[in-house]
């Protein structure tokens, strides 16, 4: 079963200054790649610089961000094949572990829906 772990955090969220949060998550990485559970991971662009296209009926507006009215984003997402959620749950945590000392983040855990 493939699951998407999006990474939420509060707009007015400060990211702490971790000089080794990018070797720790390399390794986490490299360990989700070599047990087969990593099909691809991202860090998204901010915010600021994303669009929306919202229709309502037949309209479609489309809005160029900042958006003034979001609480939070998603500053990323990792998409894994896991044999359970709690597989699944098990990956994000190890994930959030790494970020300590100041973070405010919360990870989201979505089973794809596919055809069985």
């Amino acid at each position: 079963m493939r699951y998407l772990l999006t990474v939420n955090q509060p707009t007015s969220a400060q990211q702490p200054d971790d000089p080794d949060l990018a070797q720790s998550m390399a390794e986490l990485l490299e360990e989700m790649a070599q047990a087969g559970v990593l099909l691809d991971v991202a860090g998204l662009r901010p915010i600021e610089e994303a669009t929306r296209i919202h229709l309502s009926g037949t309209e479609q507006t489309v809005v160029h961000g900042p958006f003034a009215e979001a609480k939070e984003y998603v500053g990323g997402y990792c998409l894994v094949q896991a044999r359970s959620q709690d597989e699944a749950v098990h990956w994000a945590s190890r994930f959030l572990a790494l970020h300590r000392g100041g973070w405010d983040m919360t990870m989201e855990i979505r089973q794809l829906d596919e055809a069985r």
